[in-house]
């Protein structure tokens, strides 16, 4: 069959896997009010801009359920200080960086 090893080569790679947590996903954010989706979106923005990468769990049929954004634990310390950051910066520091993306060099 397909999906059996035929080699040993290919044996000695299923040997290779990780099976530490480090790449689990842990919940930063969870909300389920109003404003969630935005604030959702927002952190994916600024964790995959600074290259940590995340999800958004969302229940788009049913928006009820709420929203929450996901990242490996490996990264979750690095991932909390630059959300911390980010609001901290508050939308100034937003709106300066849009204007400077815009500005022609």
């Amino acid at each position: 069959m397909a999906q059996d090893p035929e080699n040993e080569e290919e044996q000695q790679d299923r040997g290779s896997i990780d099976p530490s947590h480090d790449f689990d996903m842990v919940t930063l954010y969870s909300s389920l009010g109003v404003d969630a989706e935005m604030e959702a979106d927002f952190i994916h923005g600024v964790l995959e801009s600074n290259g940590i990468p995340s999800i958004v769990v969302r229940g788009a049929e049913y928006p009820v359920l709420g929203y929450e954004v996901q990242a490996p634990r490996s990264r979750v310390a690095e991932a909390e200080r630059l959300i911390a950051e980010a609001q901290a910066a508050g939308p100034e520091a937003a709106a300066e960086a849009e204007a400077a993306s815009e500005e022609t060099p």
